[in-house]
């Protein structure tokens, strides 16, 4: 059973164009898409020069189009959430789109594939960028040095007060998996688990007020919530530089596998696996 993941395309044409034809070519029965996907939602607060306002209902909505016309009857399962850098505002078109059967929109959602559960979430501990759509605290309401609070930033949705400053991503993962058994589920994350191969930042003696950085930015209620429920396999990105630091694109915890497609060249990084046979998942640069 091929299945595709691929994360941190930050609306890149020419990634698009690569994971199609890969998807043609191959006929996967299920793509896996980590947030990120959309070009910079920042920049649609300081440029008047963006150009994702379209993107979603257009040039991606389109180039999925002509993948299921072409595929058919092999015309994989979708799955997909949005990321810290996709603004919120999309979240519409994303699910209309989704209603119309293109793909599945899994954020904070459990859906079946094969014989097995997909699960997604969207939100990332808190960071130096200031778009805010997609932040949440983590444990507590603890901001590492060098970030900006989600209490402040930018959103391009309106969100309640009560839930900017006290939500968490465990919170919202005990919620997420209160009545699921996770033993063959996948989990569709954009942040990594802390400590890990897939989360190591290029903050090597840098300093905020003589505070030291964290070399490690994903979240802590994530691991600690892979720890408990021990799912199959965990697909993350967000960070960037972290296979170029580690030199690893897999981890694992416990019995879970973790795989990380982000990148940061300029190639797509596709990551190829079989939920049956996972000792087999391959990483290519495209």
């Amino acid at each position: 059973m091929l299945c595709f993941f691929a994360t941190d395309l930050h609306g890149r044409i020419d990634r698009y164009e690569k994971l199609w034809r890969a998807a043609e070519t191959e006929m996967p029965q299920a793509v896996f898409l980590g947030g990120d996907l959309l070009p910079s939602g920042t920049m649609d607060f300081v440029s008047s020069d963006a150009d994702s306002d379209d993107f979603v209902s257009g040039y991606l909505a389109a180039g999925f189009w002509k993948l299921r016309e072409r595929l058919k009857a092999k015309y994989p399962q979708i799955f997909l959430i949005l990321g810290n850098d996709d603004r919120r505002l999309e979240e519409e078109a994303i699910l209309a789109l989704a209603a119309r059967g293109l793909w599945v929109y899994v954020h904070n959602r459990c859906c079946e594939f094969s014989r097995y559960q997909v699960l997604g979430y969207a939100f990332v501990p808190p960071t130096p960028f200031l778009l805010k759509d997609w932040e949440r605290y983590d444990v507590s309401r603890y901001v590492p040095p060098g970030c900006v609070s989600p209490e402040e930033g930018l959103r391009s949705v309106p969100t309640p007060a009560h839930a900017v400053k006290f939500a968490t991503i465990q919170h919202d993962l005990e919620q997420l998996a209160a009545s699921v058994t996770l033993e063959r589920s996948i989990l569709l994350f954009h942040t990594p688990p802390h400590e890990t191969k897939l989360d190591r930042v290029a903050n090597d003696g840098k300093k905020v007020d003589h505070v030291p950085l964290d070399l490690n930015v994903g979240s802590i209620a994530v691991r600690r919530f892979i720890e408990q429920h021990q799912p199959l396999l965990t697909l993350h990105g967000h960070v960037h530089e972290s296979v170029r630091l580690t030199g690893d694109w897999k981890d694992r915890i416990g019995r879970t596998r973790l795989f990380g497609g982000a990148h940061d060249g300029t190639e797509l990084a596709l990551v190829r696996f079989d939920p049956e046979n996972l000792d087999a998942a391959t990483r290519e640069l495209l």
